[in-house]
């Protein structure tokens, strides 16, 4: 399960092979590109490897997670 780069038509069109949620097959996608370090990608090919998960959808649950943490307002005194 190696995510190779696609277009955001056939990256749509992956989802929908998926069994992805109605929700994000409404939602635009598009393709980005990111450095990450060879170890950490190895990890990550494992993990999904293992888990039979996506790597795009680790990712994706990782970009989720960073938003929400760092979207949390500082509570006002």
């Amino acid at each position: 399960m190696h995510d190779a780069p696609l277009g955001t038509a056939a990256v749509s069109e992956n989802l929908a092979d998926r069994g992805a949620s109605t929700d994000r097959q409404e939602r635009q996608v598009v393709s980005t590109h990111v450095l990450v370090e060879a170890e950490k990608v190895e990890k990550l090919r494992e993990l999904s490897k293992r888990t039979r998960i996506a790597q795009s959808e680790y990712l994706r649950e990782a970009v989720d997670d960073l938003l929400t943490k760092y979207d949390k307002k500082p509570e006002q005194e």
